[in-house]
């Protein structure tokens, strides 16, 4: 495994390149890496790592991770409650998630998990709304950009410096020059929200289960995240 991942091959980038692109445009040759999608689970533990707060356990029974209230609602015999981990379990790697034949986690079927009623040999891949509404308010992601926020804001004093490991963290690599643009000018208007908006920078702050550095300012904290 190691030699194949270390091999020039396996380590291309996976823009096309236009020199190639003709000559062979399905990529036989191996001259691009071939772009795939994260799956479901892997999208949660993606984020999870990027925050530094996966939990790496093995094995061990089904893990609860955050769920909309009420969502087994229309479940009977017998009627349940779904209650969420609040321990280091809440941030178990997704393939030990609690998987509800018919009602699967709303995260995993919005990025495409298929139900388990039967067998899938291929997953299916979707672009959807929904997608991007749920790395922006389910609370596993909310709370793993927190995390993220404040090992960013502890890491330096400099703005760019902090973007750089961000950058490094979830993409491996440094922003470009228009990403670093527009990232700043983002964060400049964040901070002015937050400092004028303080309660809404404290609600953020508070979602999840991890605990924060009291001592950050709520407003550049709420920005960063």
């Amino acid at each position: 495994v190691r030699l194949m991942v270390t091999s020039a091959a396996y380590r291309q980038s996976s823009n096309l390149k236009p020199a190639v692109i003709e000559a062979d445009p399905e990529n036989r040759l191996l001259a691009s890496q071939n772009p795939r999608r994260l799956e479901a689970e892997f999208v949660r533990d993606n984020a999870l790592s990027a925050a530094g707060i996966l939990n790496l356990d093995l094995g061990g029974p089904s893990v609860y991770p955050y769920q909309p209230e009420g969502y087994y609602e229309s479940l009977q015999f017998p009627d349940r409650d779904y209650i969420a981990n609040k321990d280091d379990r809440q941030y178990r790697r997704g393939v030990y998630m609690h998987w509800q034949r018919t009602f699967l986690h709303p995260m995993l079927a919005n990025f495409d998990a298929p139900s388990r009623e039967e067998c899938t040999g291929l997953r299916t891949v979707s672009n959807t709304p929904q997608q991007a509404l749920t790395l922006l308010n389910d609370p596993s992601f909310v709370e793993a950009a927190r995390v993220l926020a404040e090992t960013l804001i502890s890491s330096s004093k400099n703005d760019s410096k902090r973007l750089d490991l961000a950058y490094q963290r979830c993409l491996a690599r440094l922003p470009k020059d228009a990403e670093r643009k527009s990232l700043m000018n983002l964060l400049k208007g964040q901070k002015t929200y937050y400092q004028e908006n303080t309660e809404e920078a404290e609600k953020l702050l508070k979602v999840g289960n991890a605990t924060r550095n009291p001592a950050l300012s709520a407003p550049e904290h709420a920005a960063w995240t």
